[in-house]
């Protein structure tokens, strides 16, 4: 347990003893806050069917966060430490394979909830400021604060593994953007309505991130969309475990 905390310790020097991080703060929170104001634009003097938190995810802004930060945070993790030289070195410390998985994905989990923590206020921020009364679901607020959690566990998973592939940053930023991007694009097939029932519709419906989304945003946490987030990230942290175990076969 002493070397996973000092472990996770380091990763998370690494992000906040360098401007690195700090950047990457300030630009999730820059674009946060421009979904913030979008919302608050179309909100602003119209009649509107839709909360804040249910409007708030829909923003293209909350979505290219999402599925940027994840590359950014998480590609350093395994291919900086092969382009450096110091990932031998490290494996070489009597320290197991899975404490070293295990830091680096607590490390990049942390650092994503702290970049995406002020999110949590700003629904109370709006019901503090605006000019008539406000009234906000605390209950959804914190229903989209455990999906947004979810979905940055699965993502820190994949990223970890995508960057344990290669020595490149760049060629694992690019991979885990991918794999992200082309899960959140088949989310739009669950709005087809195939003249048949179709297999692979209720499979795509099963998956969408969109939906799954919506249902946090509303305030309703479904069971299956959190054993679905909990299985993926799970199965990626242990594809990453054997993608650093394979070093021993080479």
């Amino acid at each position: 347990m002493t070397a996973l905390l000092t472990l996770t310790r380091r990763e998370l020097a690494g992000h906040f003893f360098s401007l690195r991080g700090y950047v990457i703060m300030a630009g999730v929170q820059l674009l946060l806050g421009a979904s913030l104001l979008t919302v608050v634009y179309l909100l602003n003097g119209l009649a509107y069917d839709l909360p804040f938190t249910e409007k708030f995810p829909q923003t293209e802004f909350f979505w290219l966060v999402l599925l940027m930060v994840a590359p950014v945070i998480t590609m350093r993790t395994f291919a900086h430490e092969k382009a450096s030289g110091t990932f031998e070195t490290l494996m070489t410390t009597p320290i197991s394979d899975i404490q070293v998985v295990l830091a680096k994905f607590i490390g990049s989990y942390v650092f994503f909830l702290i970049a995406f923590l002020p999110t949590v206020i700003y629904p109370f921020l709006l019901e503090h400021y605006a000019h008539e009364a406000l009234k906000v679901d605390s209950g959804a607020v914190w229903s989209l604060a455990l999906g947004i959690g979810l979905y940055g566990a699965f993502f820190m998973a994949l990223g970890c593994f995508a960057s344990s592939l290669t020595r490149s940053q760049i060629v694992a930023a690019v991979l885990t953007f991918a794999v992200g991007t082309g899960l959140f694009i088949l989310g739009y097939l669950a709005d087809l309505r195939p003249t048949e029932v179709q297999w692979w519709h209720h499979l795509v419906q099963h998956i969408s991130m969109l939906r799954h989304m919506q249902d946090f945003s509303t305030g309703i946490v479904d069971s299956r969309h959190v054993m679905f987030y909990v299985s993926l990230t799970v199965v990626f942290l242990f594809f990453t475990l054997k993608s650093v175990e394979s070093r021993r076969w080479k």
